[in-house]
């Protein structure tokens, strides 16, 4: 059975439908007056104007004597002017200036000469040392406009100026209705067929951050009538309503329905990936939205639309995101009906920002986890190439992006070891990895796009470790390799080598999981299938394809393949059973330039360090 999207509007389009919808529905948020000292971070509905100057009286600003101080303009040190106890009154700082008083000497420059007599020898000028009425704030000032966020030092101000309570706009309460019959609470060991639901977790820390309360609604099944009871509670309760996982064309997703019912639809489908699914909606005048249920997915609209959506709520503009230059590391391949957004790492290589995409997939969390920001690729562009520059919209400070160690190539559970110890000793920097094979380091670090590689790239014809390679494809002689570790490979096989695997030729009886092209044990898989004289045709998923030991070490765990070449600390990790192949070197290759930098250099000490050594040991397969 085909199911259809209402609609696949621009991104833009469908925004500019749904807030002008809302808008004429008078969607805005309500008020409530506040004490002052309790409104921190609140949004004032109106200009706060002073009741009271402040100070409100004249009062002195230092310890010591209040004066007239016309009687002080003879002093000085040939001339020094004695004052009597009818000349002065003592006064701290803060009190009011006693009457016929217009100045006050610090008590710093006060020279005792007994019976309560003081000698000054310098003048003071009429107000010096007296915060005059009104000094910082003047009855009928405004000391903020509409909309302003109330910080600390305003509210402080608000009180100076005689204001105690003020209106603010009510923080507003956003449900959140997680549906599914397969969607489960959190817990450690979740059976087959459970998904945990983690989603309104994401949510409600995301509406704290767009300065909005949440209430997470029980798990709702995926059974219509339930749903919209879930709806309506929350309609009643809350000022905005999301609808977690039920937004798609499949089956049993009834958002868009539910949402017709009690009230409209005006958008169903934006051509955005991932986050295409969303349903944009309105019923009481309240915004409803179906989120989709991958989490990705659900993010990007997250942040492209709930966050707009409290904006509005606030009668303000989303904030701008602050954006950078960067050149992109690897091509970009995209849809023409969709504008893409592809999560990045980022790091300063020389004088230019690196960009690295991460994986794509709308259920990737951990692509968000990583990303330091996103790359728009817009509607109709079939993509972007290597090299090319590229506007990217941050996440994550500049400051943190610009101290950070780009660490490509191999992937080898040690590099998050490496990054551990160095956060443990609170290093000032971070380093960030990305699995894009041996290959992918060379390439990166022969264009400039990270500081170092890990590689293990073995020669077919010498046996020999990288040093071919590197002569090939960088032969100016402009990086090194540099020690690593030794390494064990092998076949990883289920607990118990069910199926009795010995040799490597034995995978051609057996289902296969294979590295990405350009991956060091992928040309080691090639280098073996040629020696024992096997087809890549023979072989049960040659072109199922993985970027890391531990996606491979997991689909054989779980069932999903039989075989697998690895390293021994990932098979361990998983509980496999090893098949030893061969041992091999492992390197991390380095642009010259960059062997004396401070970042590169701290991440090789904590590799040579012995208790890192010690920690390798623990993994096992290091030699």
């Amino acid at each position: 059975m085909k199911y259809n999207y209402l609609n696949n509007l621009p991104l833009d389009e469908a925004k500019e439908k749904y807030f002008e919808h809302l808008k004429s529905v008078g969607f805005k948020g309500l008020t409530e007056k506040v004490p002052v000292p309790d409104a921190c971070g609140r949004i004032i509905k109106d200009a706060a104007y002073a009741h009271i100057c402040s100070p409100h009286y004249n009062a002195s600003a230092m310890d010591g004597v209040a004066v007239k101080a016309e009687i002080t303009f003879a002093a000085s040190e040939r001339t020094p002017v004695t004052l009597t106890p009818e000349d002065y009154v003592v006064v701290d700082t803060g009190d009011p200036l006693p009457e016929n008083c217009d100045a006050v000497i610090m008590v710093e420059d006060l020279i005792e000469c007994g019976n309560n007599n003081y000698q000054i020898i310098s003048s003071v000028y009429p107000w010096q040392n007296v915060r005059q009425v009104g000094e910082d704030i003047c009855m009928g000032d405004m000391i903020a406009p509409s909309g302003t966020v109330l910080t600390p030092s305003l509210c402080g101000a608000l009180l100076a100026g005689g204001i105690t309570e003020i209106e603010v706009i009510k923080t507003p309460l956003v449900g959140i209705i997680p549906t599914g019959d397969e969607i489960v609470p959190p817990v450690a060991e979740p059976e087959k067929g459970d998904i945990i639901e983690f989603n309104s977790t994401v949510f409600k820390g995301m509406l704290g951050s767009f300065n909005a309360d949440s209430k997470v609604y029980p798990i709702t099944p995926d059974k219509k009538n339930l749903i919209k009871s879930a709806v309506e509670k929350a309609l009643n309760e809350c000022d905005i309503v999301l609808v977690s996982a039920g937004s798609s064309a499949g089956r049993d997703d009834y958002t868009s329905e539910i949402i017709s019912s009690l009230g409209t639809v005006l958008v169903h489908g934006i051509a955005v990936k991932p986050g295409k699914p969303a349903v944009l909606g309105e019923a009481k005048g309240k915004p409803i939205i179906g989120l989709p249920g991958y989490p990705v997915s659900a993010i990007v609209i997250m942040d492209e639309i709930v966050s707009e959506v409290v904006s509005l709520y606030y009668g303000k503009l989303k904030p701008v995101r602050e954006t950078v230059k960067a050149v992109l590391s690897k091509k970009i391949v995209s849809s023409l009906k969709y504008s893409e957004y592809v999560r990045v790492t980022l790091g300063r290589i020389g004088g230019k920002i690196s960009a690295s995409p991460l994986p794509r997939g709308a259920g990737v969390i951990t692509s968000f986890t990583k990303a330091d920001g996103v790359l728009i690729v817009e509607q109709n562009c079939e993509g972007i190439d290597a090299g090319e520059e590229v506007e990217i919209r941050l996440y994550k400070p500049l400051s943190q992006i610009e101290n950070t160690l780009i660490v490509t190539g191999s992937h080898d559970p040690l590099i998050d070891v490496i990054s551990d110890f160095l956060a443990k000793k609170n290093a000032p920097f971070r380093v960030c990895s990305t699995h894009v094979g041996s290959m992918g380091a060379i390439y990166a670090v022969r264009d400039g796009l990270a500081h170092m590689g890990g590689i293990h790239l073995l020669d077919t014809v010498t046996g020999e470790y990288n040093k071919s390679y590197i002569e090939k494809y960088i032969p100016d002689g402009k990086a090194v390799a540099v020690k690593g570790v030794g390494r064990v490979q092998g076949l990883m096989v289920k607990k118990g080598n069910p199926l009795g695997i010995k040799e490597f030729s034995d995978i051609k009886n057996v289902r296969y999981v294979n590295r990405q092209r350009g991956a060091g044990t992928r040309i080691l898989c090639d280098y073996l299938l040629e020696k024992n004289s096997i087809s890549p045709d023979e072989i049960n998923g040659y072109n199922n394809e993985e970027f890391t030991h531990t996606a491979v070490a997991a689909l054989i765990a779980a069932g999903n393949a039989d075989a697998g070449l690895g390293i021994y600390s990932a098979a361990k990790m998983y509980d496999l059973d090893f098949i030893p192949i061969c041992n091999e070197t492992y390197e991390f290759l380095i642009d010259k330039q960059y062997l004396e930098n401070p970042m590169v250099k701290e991440f090789l000490e904590v590799l040579y360090s012995e208790e890192f050594k010690a920690r390798l040991s623990e993994m096992g397969g290091y030699v």
